[in-house]
């Protein structure tokens, strides 16, 4: 049928958004097409707090083959794309997520999730994790195991763990190679540093860019601007990290020395206050701040406000906040995830990878959670292999294969000579 894009509802855009990304999510669809057969996850309740993109539809519309009861709400107030969430409603999936949605309404939605009792728990960031740990412990008796998407994540479940306080085992995706190695590199080098081009039709390249964290995200970003053309700055509290920065060609310093010299910084740490007022005294006349981290606590945003005798929103996405002297500093998506807020997030062909370890980790849990206890677990070496694998065979990339001779030579003892 013929029409115009137009005229169609918010849910067909959403399907044909979904069908879009789904073109580059090859691993994800062999998954699926596995997933209908056997139905791994048939009749199991599960509650997802993720962010409510395109490539997301597509786990969703995987794990609804694998037989899974699913409900849905959003990781992030930001980062929902409106008719992704119309999509999965009509098809038979509860979403509880509205873009720019407030705090309280933020949690109702996730409360609404985990009221629905799930067995198993698929997070981006913890949140769920937290709540049933909290205020709804009540509910902790029905779930057998949980999956996390994010290091900001992993970080607060191994801290859980730590206490002694974590009910179920949980698999951190977000430790596997094909996961971090990919999504965290490449997709959020490529979207933060999109989020910031759509939200102030910046010309990047001459710009000083502020890298503040260099993990695996922090890397892809500064490598990412500084392949458009900025002169690119790393800080960084870890020295073996700060090193690396150093080889890769970066400027490495403290941050109260860079917030003198940066036109555009993004904090990328998982930590608090990366940004804080001291820095914004010292910043220049028209510095844009943004971040990628998962939570808004990156920045200080309230000491920018305390600082500020004016403020004004000048672009969608854009606040401007005048500083007493007159110095303006501009603040990108209100500190939330650049990448989701001003943009789509990752490309789907890096979430492929990444909603494919979501998907085998749920399987991995049924099959497994009789025998694991409470804790924070990694997939096996061999689910990441074959993820590449598929990977590569959708690319038409060929590798090689050690012979057998090779394999025992690498394997021995013996010296070589």
């Amino acid at each position: 049928m013929d029409y115009d894009i137009r005229d169609i509802s918010l849910a067909e855009k959403g399907q044909l958004r979904a069908e879009w990304a789904e073109r580059e999510m090859p691993v994800l669809r062999t998954i699926k097409e596995r997933f209908k057969t056997e139905k791994p996850l048939e009749g199991i309740r599960l509650g997802g707090c993720l962010h409510i993109t395109a490539e997301t539809a597509n786990l969703a519309h995987t794990l609804k083959a694998a037989g899974a009861d699913l409900s849905l709400c959003a990781s992030n107030p930001l980062s929902t794309q409106d008719d992704i969430a119309a999509h999965l409603v009509e098809s038979g999936i509860p979403v509880f997520a509205i873009k720019d949605e407030d705090a309280n309404t933020y949690f109702d939605h996730m409360s609404a999730v985990v009221d629905s009792g799930p067995q198993i728990t698929m997070d981006d960031g913890a949140d769920v994790v937290a709540m049933l740990h909290s205020e709804k412990q009540h509910l902790l008796k029905d779930v057998i195991g949980g999956m996390e998407e994010t290091t900001t994540g992993v970080i607060r479940l191994k801290a859980l763990h730590g206490e002694g306080k974590l009910a179920y085992p949980i698999v951190a995706v977000n430790d596997s190679q094909t996961k971090h190695m990919f999504d965290n590199r490449y997709g959020t080098g490529q979207s933060s540093l999109d989020g910031i081009i759509r939200a102030t039709n910046l010309l990047i390249t001459g710009k000083t860019v502020v890298t503040i964290g260099y993990g695996w995200c922090g890397k892809g970003f500064a490598m990412r601007a500084k392949g458009m053309g900025a002169h690119t700055i790393v800080c960084e509290v870890d020295p073996v990290k700060a090193l690396e920065a150093v080889m890769d060609g970066h400027q490495v310093m403290t941050m109260d020395e860079a917030c003198k010299k940066g036109d555009v910084f993004l904090t990328v740490t998982g930590g608090i206050k990366a940004i804080d007022g001291k820095h914004f005294e010292n910043m220049k006349d028209g510095a844009i701040v943004a971040n990628s981290g998962h939570f808004n606590v990156e920045i200080n945003i309230e000491a920018l406000k305390e600082m500020s005798e004016a403020h004004r929103e000048v672009r969608e996405f854009v606040d401007e906040y005048t500083l007493e002297d007159g110095r303006k500093i501009f603040l990108l998506a209100q500190g939330r995830l650049i990448n989701l807020g001003a943009a789509e997030g990752h490309p789907p062909s890096v979430m492929d990878m990444s909603f494919a370890n979501q998907a085998l980790a749920g399987e991995y849990i049924i099959q497994n959670h009789s025998e694991l206890q409470p804790g924070v677990y990694t997939l096996p070496e061999e689910v990441d292999t074959n993820i590449a694998r598929i990977k590569l065979d959708a690319m038409d990339m060929t590798f090689d294969v050690l012979t057998e001779e090779q394999d025992i030579y690498l394997n021995s003892w013996e010296s070589g000579t």
